[in-house]
């Protein structure tokens, strides 16, 4: 006796939802679930790794996840699968790849120890007038 043929339905994937399109859900997706301190950085240009970064805290590690859950719940009805997500079970700093846009929910003390805003705007702001071009007086 044998086993009828189990038809496997696919479909040509297509293509990912515009970075734009994916930064707005991204920032509406930590808004609705009230993330705080959220910041988005352009980093085309200095990273090949992604178009946008954004970087968002939450009170505490259940709501570190949650807001992380929330961003790849939005993103899976955008028809997007996150590459990854990394640091769930901890919590403290949770980054789902979204590939055009990796966003990073933290925890506060984790968030100013890394300080990756820093990191990805070094070089934006003008020299301060009081210092001079290279910081000296």
């Amino acid at each position: 006796m044998s086993n009828p043929a189990h038809v496997i339905k696919t479909r040509l994937p297509e293509p990912p939802p515009a970075p734009d399109v994916l930064l707005k859900m991204a920032l509406e997706a930590v808004d609705h679930l009230k993330a705080v301190e959220v910041v988005d950085i352009d980093v085309r240009g200095r990273s090949s790794v992604c178009d946008f970064m954004v970087i968002a805290s939450g009170t505490s590690s259940r709501h570190v996840k949650s807001i992380a859950d929330e961003v790849v719940k939005r993103a899976k009805q955008l028809d997007c699968q996150p590459l990854g997500v990394e640091g769930e079970r901890e919590a403290e700093w949770v980054l789902v790849d979204l590939g055009d846009v990796v966003v990073h929910v933290m925890l506060p003390r984790v968030r100013e120890f890394y300080a990756l805003e820093r990191l990805w705007t070094v070089g934006d702001q003008p020299p301060d007038e009081d210092r001079g071009p290279r910081g000296g007086r």
